[in-house]
C-alpha cells in the first residue's frame, strides 16, 4: 500500500469514528491555584557556623621535674575529676618528705628542752637565784625552738605537696586531649603533657551579624541588662556537619560588646549540656537561633518564577488573567516558603501551583 492510500485510509477512519460518536482527545487548559497574600508572625531559623570547646579546657602540665613512670589514661579517653592521669617518680620527693619529718622531729625536741629550761628559771627567778639575763635569754630560746618548730612544718608540707605533684589528676570531668610523652621521657613543668576538654557542658562559639541584635546592646548596656536580655532569647539548637541535629538545646551564655569593624559582627558563645559525652571540642557545625518575625507577607516559594536575575509573581488582576510582578523576597528558613518584602500588597491574589506555566496576560481563573 502506497504512502497516499495509507494517509487515506487513516483519514477515512477518523472520519468514520467521529459520526459514530466516539470522543476524540481534546486539550485541556493547565490548572492553576490561587492565594490571597496577607501578613502573619514566622519563625525564621538563623543560621551561623559554629565551632565546639569543652567550657573547662585545661593543659595538664606537671609542677615538678622527673621520669615519667606511668601514663593511667589514653588519647580520646573520657574521665572523672580526681582520676589518675600521669605518675611521676616519686623517689626523691619521698626521701625530702622523709627528711622533712625528720628534722621536723628534731625541732620538736629542742623545742621542748627550751621550753623546759624557760619554765626552770621562771620559778628560779621568782626565788631570787637567776637573774633577769637568764630569764630573758632562755625565753628567747624557747621562741627560737618555736620558729624552728613552724619552720620544720611549713618544709615537711611542702614535701607533702611536691610528693602529690608525682601523680597528677583531672582537675575536672572531661575527654583527654593528645599526649605527647612517653614513660621514661623527663618532664619538668616546662612539658605539656596533655590537654583535658571539660565536656560536661560545651560552648559553641560563631559571630552573629549586628543587625540581630538589638540596637541598644550592641551599643553597649550594663552587665545585668545583657544577661537578662540574653536570657529572653530562645534556646539555640546545634547541628553537625553530617546533618545530626544535637538533641540537647543550648542557650546563648555570652555576647561580646565590641563589634568587629570588618565584619560588622559579634562574638558570641552559646552552651550546651553534654551528658552522654557526645560533643568533642573541635567539632564544628551550626547553630540556628529561631527568632520570630511578626507581621510580614510569606508565600510559597513556588509562587516564585526566576528569570535570570529577576523573580516574578503572576497576580491575577480583575479579569481573571495574569500579570508578572517583580518582587524581592528572603529565604523564610523552612524550605518551603519565602517571606515578601517588596512588590506586593496585602490583599493581592496570585498563582501558586503551576506559576511557572503562566503566561502574561493568560486567563488563570475560569
Amino acid at each position: 500500500m502506497t504512502l497516499l492510500k495509507r494517509i487515506g485510509v487513516f483519514a477515512l477512519t477518523v472520519g468514520a469514528l467521529a459520526s459514530c460518536g466516539i470522543d476524540m482527545p481534546k486539550s485541556t487548559p493547565s490548572s492553576y491555584e490561587t492565594m490571597t497574600v496577607a501578613k502573619s508572625d514566622i519563625v525564621l531559623p538563623i543560621k551561623f557556623s559554629a565551632k565546639m570547646k569543652g567550657l573547662h579546657d585545661v593543659t595538664i602540665i606537671p609542677q615538678v621535674s622527673g621520669q615519667l613512670m606511668q601514663k593511667c589514661v589514653s588519647e580520646g579517653q573520657q574521665v572523672q575529676k580526681g582520676a589518675v592521669l600521669f605518675k611521676i617518680d616519686s623517689r626523691n620527693a619521698e626521701l625530702e618528705l622523709e627528711a622533712a619529718e625528720a628534722n621536723l622531729l628534731a625541732a620538736e625536741a629542742k623545742e621542748s628542752s627550751a621550753k623546759m629550761e624557760w619554765e626552770s628559771n621562771k620559778k628560779l627567778f621568782e626565788k631570787n637565784i637567776v637573774s633577769q639575763y637568764m630569764l630573758d635569754n632562755a625565753e628567747n630560746n624557747y621562741k627560737q625552738a618555736q620558729a624552728a618548730v613552724s619552720q620544720a612544718k611549713a618544709t615537711v608540707n611542702r614535701a607533702r605537696v611536691n610528693l602529690g605533684f608525682c601523680t597528677i589528676t583531672a582537675p575536672v570531668t572531661g575527654v583527654i586531649g593528645g599526649i605527647s610523652v612517653h614513660e621514661g621521657d623527663q618532664v619538668s613543668p616546662a612539658t605539656q603533657l596533655t590537654v583535658l576538654s571539660g565536656n560536661e557542658k560545651m560552648t559553641a562559639q560563631f559571630s552573629i551579624n549586628e543587625s540581630l541584635i538589638e540596637e541598644q546592646v550592641s551599643m553597649g548596656l550594663s552587665k545585668a541588662d545583657v544577661e537578662k536580655y540574653l536570657r529572653s532569647l530562645p534556646n539555640v539548637t546545634f547541628v553537625m556537619k553530617n546533618g545530626t541535629e544535637y538533641p540537647h538545646k543550648g542557650r546563648i551564655t555570652s555576647l561580646t560588646g565590641v563589634v568587629d569593624a570588618t565584619t560588622g559582627t559579634l562574638a558570641c558563645k552559646a552552651t550546651f549540656p553534654n551528658p552522654e559525652g557526645h560533643l568533642f571540642s573541635g567539632i564544628q557545625g551550626t547553630v540556628i537561633l529561631p527568632l520570630n518575625e511578626k507581621n510580614v507577607m510569606v508565600i510559597p516559594q513556588v509562587a516564585v518564577v526566576r528569570l535570570q536575575d529577576k523573580r516574578l509573581v503572576y497576580v491575577v488582576q480583575p479579569d481573571s488573567t495574569a500579570s508578572a510582578v517583580s518582587v524581592t523576597t528572603e529565604d523564610a528558613g523552612n524550605g518551603k516558603d519565602v517571606i515578601v518584602t517588596s512588590g506586593l500588597n496585602v490583599g493581592d491574589q496570585i498563582v501558586t501551583i503551576g506559576a511557572n506555566n503562566v503566561q502574561e496576560g493568560q486567563q488563570v481563573l475560569f
